[in-house]
């Protein structure tokens, strides 16, 4: 128990510069407040006393303002970045190192008992107030843009901006993406098909002046 409170410490100071003691961390820090009151609850769970890890979620809830279902699957080095507004529902599943910054959902998207929130593999990053809806995979080491709506699969390694969202970089796509998701220099899709179809007006009226000239010529 004590390693795993250490290395949840230590992946505060790996992912997160303003990181400075570590008295600041365990005293200042909601994300990892929320990480070990889950922690706690969803043994509760497991062990079947079922309203004492509810209880104890909300109260970490209300402590926080992150929300984590006492049912959901959270491996290791797991970092939310500040926090606030985070809502991760009961049959989501989180790989280790996974990094979500504030105000995202792992939502569901049914009312039956059955897994309806999202996986996330190993090394997922998740942009602020990025919505993720339904029994989806988000693959190893993808990426989701700030603000996304992601409702279908992302495969490995890929990267997803937008409502709803689309893949804009994939491992075979030869589309390079910020390693460290910067938001200001991710592709946008509809910018680009807009530009795309402004370049093919401009194309067409070019050849229709050209046939126009040629007619004029001939007369």
């Amino acid at each position: 128990m004590l390693r795993r409170l250490r290395e949840d410490v230590l992946t505060v100071f790996k992912k997160d510069p303003a990181a400075r003691s570590v008295l600041e961390v365990l005293t200042c820090y909601p994300g990892l407040h929320a990480i070990w009151a889950y922690r706690i609850a969803h043994w509760l769970w497991v062990n079947d006393l079922c309203l004492a890890a509810r209880i104890l979620s909300h109260l970490a809830r209300c402590l926080t303002g992150i929300e984590i279902h006492p049912g959901a699957r959270i491996g290791r080095r797991f970092f939310i970045d500040h926090g606030m507004g985070i809502v991760i529902g009961e049959t989501s599943d989180i790989g280790d190192d996974v990094l979500l910054y504030q105000g995202v959902v792992l939502g569901g998207t049914t009312f039956d008992r059955v897994k309806r929130h999202p996986t996330l593999e190993d090394e997922v990053v998740v942009g602020t107030g990025a919505t993720i809806l339904g029994a989806i995979t988000i693959g190893k080491d993808a990426k989701v843009g700030a603000g996304s709506v992601v409702i279908q699969p992302v495969p490995p390694g890929a990267t997803v901006v937008g409502v709803p969202g689309h893949v804009v970089q994939s491992p075979d796509s030869g589309v390079h993406v910020p390693a460290d998701l910067e938001h200001g220099r991710l592709p946008d899709p509809v910018v680009e098909a807009l530009n795309k179809l402004s370049r093919r007006i401009d194309e067409l009226e070019q050849k229709l002046k050209s046939k126009k000239t040629r007619r004029l010529r001939k007369t």
